[in-house]
């Protein structure tokens, strides 16, 4: 980590409103500094809001569990964000998408969903690499997620390109109970 860590008794009054903030709400109070967490607490003007929308887009959308996972996968593994692939490979897997398929998203397969999932996974590897939707993707997404569903779809990817970003800038590490998904990078 390029931070020093930090010593909970130590936050400011605002760092202790954001920690806070995150405890108390669908992450549960056993949340701690790890993770984007961590470095955001530091900046509690940007991260106390960050976190906020991290909750809608986790825990109040319209997008089916698998669905969101996908997409978070497809963030974390094209930016090889260490730790949010990590977390919310498990995740994907407590969901229901398939192991091997998220075995192939890591190693920068096709990894070979099926459905929703699918989509899911073409909707956030178009933004990432074209950095847009094309007519026909927009309008299939659309047509299945729906207006609302598309806009949270969306903006989970853009999320968690956030969330990427802050890993790997601060060099966020793994807890003891990750496996590192590319240990040779």
């Amino acid at each position: 980590m390029r931070l020093p860590p930090l010593d909970e008794d130590r936050l400011d009054d605002d760092q202790r409103a954001v920690l806070a903030a995150l405890r108390a709400g669908p992450r549960g109070a056993g949340v701690g500094l790890v993770g984007p967490f961590g470095v955001w607490v530091r900046a509690p003007a940007v991260g106390g809001p960050t976190q906020a929308l991290g909750a809608a887009v986790r825990y109040a959308t319209s997008l089916a569990d698998d669905v969101r996972e996908v997409a978070i996968c497809t963030v974390g593994a094209h930016y090889h964000a260490r730790f949010e692939f990590a977390a919310h490979r498990a995740l994907a897997e407590q969901a229901g998408v398939a192991a091997a398929a998220l075995e192939r998203l890591r190693e920068g397969n096709a990894p070979g969903f099926d459905g929703a999932q699918d989509l899911a996974w073409r909707v956030a590897r178009s933004l990432l690499e074209q950095h847009r939707l094309d007519d026909t993707l927009y309008a299939e997404a659309g047509a299945t997620f729906g207006e609302a569903g598309l806009v949270e779809l969306v903006t989970t990817i853009g999320y968690y390109c956030l969330v990427s970003l802050t890993l790997n800038a601060f060099d966020v590490p793994l807890t003891a109970a990750m496996a590192d998904p590319w240990p040779a990078d």
